[in-house]
């Protein structure tokens, strides 16, 4: 049986998942998620006409004479009444202006003797006052739908006076490990066990993605436990399973949740590490079943359930990934019969060319390498060999 692309395999897996539904929530809730509709503002901001600067408050007409100083205006309490010729009222930096005035000089710009003030310079009409609206008003648009909020996006919504938005839901998704070997972290290990590294890792890959991991825990590598594990897959929007895809005598995974209600639409990609990946719907839920390998889960998490979490949480980009080029540091064989995805390190030169190099152990069972990449190198299938200084593609991590 041919391998199927990597390109073919994530538009099977786009087309069959679905955006998730939307839920309200408080702004100060909202890091990381996805907004589901326009969000206008509740106001204008500024709401008032404000001083950009620590200064005077005056009218420019009377700018080339001695004025006298009537009062003042601050954040939070401004001067009641207005001014009139050779008149000015000292102001802080966002106080309301004053009525009557047009301009506000700063104090650097001022001589002051008790009440009087005389203008040394910085003659211009309307400098340094903010317009009221200057930066949005009521009814604006302050962040579109499918947006990713962060950090910026709260302020601004927070000065929009919008207490809460629109977003949607977070994909809940199920993680069950298989395999007879697997101990959880913390265990006393003997000689025939490994620690179980791909959950904590896959927990984490979700969480930083915005979903929420749910952990079904490790089940032995017999139908019984398969099956008692699988039957808790209840209330989540996505499935995935790691380990137990292959071919081997104990990989039964497939099997039971065949039985259970899974419906494969491919097993095995063009891709190393990463090959055996089935994807499908066990009852309707997105299915992903990874290899057991912990460079191969993260290859196929990164090229496949990344981009499924973000269409189900309403991010609507072209590209879920940060590609790049970089030069070679070193040559490269020829590719292979599979996209080949390989653990690197890339940095930029003082001219801001980028260089990569790869980790020598590329086996898909070590996280050394992993764990201290920053991209992964990308050959395509039958790429040509690479000389020190070919441009190559990355995929930033």
């Amino acid at each position: 049986m041919s391998l199927l692309p990597v390109p073919d395999a994530l538009a099977i897996i786009l087309n069959s998942v679905k955006t998730l539904s939307a839920e309200e929530i408080s702004l100060y809730d909202a890091l990381g998620r996805v907004v589901a509709e326009d969000i206008c503002s509740n106001l204008t901001q500024p709401p008032f006409a404000a001083s950009a600067m620590d200064g005077y408050a005056i009218r420019f007409v009377d700018i080339v004479d001695p004025l006298k100083v009537i009062g003042e205006s601050k954040a939070g309490e401004s001067f009641v009444g207005q001014i009139g010729p050779g008149e000015a009222v000292r102001i802080f930096t966002g106080a309301p202006m004053v009525d009557g005035a047009d301009t506000v000089v700063i104090q650097e710009n001022v001589s002051r003797n008790g009440d009087m003030i005389t203008v040394k310079e910085g003659k211009s009409i309307g400098a340094n006052i903010r317009a009221a609206g200057g930066d949005f008003k009521a009814g604006d648009c302050l962040v579109k739908a499918n947006t990713l909020i962060g950090a910026r996006q709260i302020a601004l919504l927070a000065a929009g006076n919008v207490p809460e938005i629109i977003v949607y839901k977070k994909p809940k998704v199920a993680i069950l490990s298989t395999g007879d070997e697997l101990m959880e972290v913390g265990s006393e290990i003997t000689p025939d066990k490994i620690i179980n590294s791909n959950v904590p890792m896959l927990m984490a890959l979700i969480t930083e993605n915005g979903g929420m991991p749910v952990n079904l825990g490790i089940a032995k590598d017999t139908i019984e436990d398969v099956k008692a594990k699988i039957s808790q897959v209840k209330d989540v929007d996505m499935f995935v399973s790691i380990g137990g895809v292959s071919v081997g005598d104990y990989d039964i995974i497939q099997d039971v949740l065949k039985d259970a209600g899974l419906k494969v639409d491919f097993w095995k990609v063009a891709m190393q590490p990463g090959k055996p990946l089935v994807y499908g719907k066990f009852n309707s839920i997105p299915y992903f079943g990874m290899p057991g390998n912990p460079a191969s889960a993260f290859v196929c998490f990164v090229n496949f359930m990344l981009p499924a979490l973000q269409k189900m949480q309403g991010e609507r980009r072209s590209n879920v990934h940060t590609f790049s080029h970089a030069r070679l540091e070193h040559e490269l064989d020829a590719g292979g019969s599979r996209q080949n995805y390989m653990r690197a390190i890339y940095h930029e030169n003082e001219r801001g060319e980028k260089w990569v190099s790869i980790h020598k152990n590329q086996g898909s069972a070590n996280l050394y390498p992993l764990a201290h990449s920053n991209c992964l190198l990308i050959r395509e299938i039958n790429a040509p060999a690479a000389e020190i200084g070919d441009l190559v593609k990355i995929l930033k991590l």
